[in-house]
């Protein structure tokens, strides 16, 4: 899954998180998980002031972005100093868990 700009949406991206107002977060979802997008709803969209949508996959290549092996190289650098703490590896093994899982199959 990739959280994008609404600007870079485009029609058959698919919603991988609901969308909610930016003015009422935890009010009533506005387009629910798994709806594919359309230009009509994209503008829809804009309109109601959403700045950014999460979609399935990784279909936009954005600066800066770095993938699953940075992310876990990153991740293995800052836990190297604590590598014989065993709760501290428990802690990392829970954030590369936590990684892998948002990374949703972005390389």
């Amino acid at each position: 899954m990739q959280t994008i700009p609404i600007a870079l949406a485009a029609p058959d991206m698919v919603l991988a998180r609901e969308v909610r107002r930016a003015d009422n977060p935890l009010g009533p979802p506005i387009c629910g998980k798994g709806t594919e997008l359309s230009e009509s709803l994209i503008e829809r969209l804009k309109n109601l002031g959403v700045k950014s949508l999460t979609v399935e996959g990784c279909p936009v290549e954005m600066e800066g972005m770095k993938g699953l092996d940075e992310l876990l190289a990153d991740l293995d650098r800052r836990f190297c100093k604590v590598a014989d703490v065993p709760l501290m590896q428990k802690l990392k093994e829970l954030h590369r868990l936590q990684i892998v899982r948002n990374s949703g199959g972005c390389p």
